[in-house]
């Protein structure tokens, strides 16, 4: 018997978009976003072509929600936020980090970070580099709160390790180790900021 969709093309099949979004979201972080077909995700979703363009689009656009729906659903280092320790919530942020990247094996890494680096379409990309971008802009804003004058320097050194985390986790490290590099950027920030601390009038 053939199936309907087939005879009627951009009729969407009643499906839950949240559902596919999760699915597709481990395809992407297992596999990248060049290593996922349309061929495969309409086999995952269970879904004809026509069906998948008229819900999400392209692969592109389905992809790039999945990225503002990764990106909102991560650990924000707002919620960790200790106004005496600032340090003690960067401490907190990257072994957050060094833990979500790497605890599952089907899902190694960030999916928004190695998108800057291995995907083809140029707007999905750009895309997730906004979304790095934005997150280093957030940490460097709190940071200025605190040493305006350790504000760049920390947000970049921050937003560096979070891009090593992710791409040894895909490369297979423990989350042991790479907890450890994230205890030893943090005690890095902080003789910093000790070193170079002001002096006061």
């Amino acid at each position: 018997m053939r199936d309907k969709e087939s005879v009627r093309p951009g009729r969407p099949r009643s499906f839950d978009v949240e559902t596919a979004l999760i699915v597709g979201e481990r395809l992407f972080h297992e596999r990248g976003f060049d290593g996922v077909s349309l061929s495969d995700l309409t086999c995952a979703l269970n879904i004809a072509a026509p069906s998948f363009y008229a819900a999400f689009g392209s692969k592109a656009d389905f992809f790039q929600q999945i990225l503002y729906r990764y990106n909102a659903s991560a650990l924000s280092i707002d919620e960790l936020i200790v106004e005496q320790d600032p340090i003690a919530a960067i401490e907190k942020f990257l072994i957050a980090r060094a833990v979500s990247y790497s605890v599952d094996d089907a899902a190694k890494g960030c999916l928004v970070l190695d998108a800057t680096r291995n995907c083809s379409d140029a707007d999905a990309a750009n895309t997730a580099r906004k979304l790095a971008e934005g997150g280093r802009v957030r940490v460097q804003e709190l940071v200025a709160i605190w040493r305006p004058d350790m504000a760049e320097p920390v947000s970049d050194l921050v937003a560096s390790v979070m891009h090593g985390l992710s791409a040894y986790a895909r490369q297979g490290w423990a989350t042991e180790r790479l907890v450890a590099v994230a205890k030893s950027a943090a005690l890095t920030v902080r003789v910093i900021a000790e070193r170079s601390k002001p002096v006061e009038e």
